[in-house]
């Protein structure tokens, strides 16, 4: 079985990633092919990048023990999941963050995003997916875009993603298509 994590690309006070997040771990608990962690940035006190030389160098050792744990807690999933709200047009600065704090943890691993905000996060998703790229990782084509309309719903109406059956079908799509890169991706590394 998969062991997946969800990464919670905000640490703002009133963030709607939560929203989304609480909404994709309920989907996830359905599934019977793998299972799904958190991993709330908020939780991981990583500091800004401050290597003195590029990680590559050092073998993917960091020199702050934050950064060196974080990389640990990493390296033990198959693939992720990640909330992506967008800020200015692309991802949380957290987020690229967090993604520099690890290294060949990584590599050869799919990730899916679950992208919010003006466009659904589209935009932010497009510089994830070649941020992902130089990682080595294998972002997926399938995403999840909480739009406006359903963004607005769940903030000012009540509503919940459930209420929305496209969000829902996409979730669905990202879950079979992680899982079945996940288990490629595995035999292959295992290979």
């Amino acid at each position: 079985m998969l062991n997946l994590a969800l990464v919670i690309g905000s640490t703002r006070p009133q963030r709607f990633a939560d929203v989304p997040a609480q909404w994709i771990a309920a989907g996830a608990a359905a599934r019977d092919d793998f299972t799904l962690d958190t991993l709330d940035l908020r939780d991981q006190n990583l500091p800004l990048f401050e290597e003195p030389v590029p990680p590559s160098w050092t073998q993917g050792v960091y020199s702050h023990p934050a950064a060196e744990a974080w990389r640990h807690k990493v390296g033990k999933y198959d693939g992720f999941i990640v909330t992506a709200a967008e800020y200015n047009h692309g991802p949380t600065a957290v987020l690229k963050n967090a993604l520099d704090s690890a290294t060949f943890e990584w590599r050869r691993k799919p990730v899916a995003f679950v992208g919010y905000g003006g466009v659904g996060g589209a935009r932010a998703i497009e510089q994830l997916r070649g941020i992902a790229v130089e990682l080595h990782m294998a972002p997926i084509r399938a995403e999840v875009n909480v739009g406006m309309e359903p963004f607005l719903g769940v903030l000012q109406q009540g509503k919940t993603l459930d209420d929305y059956p496209h969000l829902a079908a996409a979730r669905a799509t990202l879950f079979d298509e992680i899982a079945w890169w996940g288990n490629a991706l595995k035999a292959a590394r295992a290979a």
